[in-house]
């Protein structure tokens, strides 16, 4: 199930030049951060999760590409050297150069011009662990980092996250539904023998 590709949003921005200055093509981000964010509120339990610091030491970043809502062309990529992926104190960056062909450039302009105000990156997890206390999953290891996109509709992580993501929170859920039931029959149980106790006593 960890091998399920899955998805997250992130900000995008261009690089600034001088009023009538020609455009450099560039665009940048971040495509994870390592604060902790909230992926869906059930029942009034917000459900977080949190990738840690170390969690791209070892993970696949070989051949990034970047495109347009996860499939078809291809505008740049981290083995041609116009896409650069790498990780700083606040998450996953990425910059790519979208100057190379005439297909990039016409995607840059469309990203100037607002119509992609924020990409999606595909990533498989390795490795994670759930913090009950804080109700977070905590993405310990990534396996791949397959691609970078600019989406046209931002994707819900409450409501389109991907099958193998859904059925991990769902499981969870689940299982502290079922712990939460144990304890309110267990305080009503104590709650009965003290009352019987108490009418004995009487």
């Amino acid at each position: 199930m960890k091998q399920e590709r899955e998805y997250r949003s992130m900000e995008l921005q261009i690089e600034q030049r001088e009023e009538g200055a020609e455009p450099s093509f560039f665009v940048e981000g971040h495509a994870a951060t390592f604060e902790p964010y909230v992926l869906l509120s059930v029942d009034g339990v917000d459900y977080s999760e949190r990738i840690e610091p170390t969690a791209f030491d070892d993970a696949d970043m070989s051949d990034v590409v970047l495109r347009v809502d996860h499939e078809g062309r291809v505008y740049a990529r981290s083995s041609a050297g116009t896409l650069s992926v790498w990780t700083d104190e606040n998450g996953l960056a990425q910059r790519a150069d979208l100057s190379r062909t005439q297909a990039a450039r016409e995607l840059y302009a469309e990203i100037e011009a607002g119509n992609y105000p924020k990409m999606s990156f595909a990533f498989t997890v390795a490795e994670d662990h759930y913090e009950s206390d804080t109700h977070t999953r905590v993405i310990d290891r990534i396996a791949k980092v397959f691609d970078v996109s600019p989406v046209s509709f931002p994707a819900n992580p409450g409501t389109e996250l991907s099958v193998s993501t859904r059925s991990y929170f769902d499981g969870v859920i689940e299982m502290e539904k079922a712990e939460r039931l144990e304890r309110e029959e267990a305080e009503k149980r104590a709650a009965k023998i003290a009352e019987l106790k108490g009418r004995l006593i009487k």
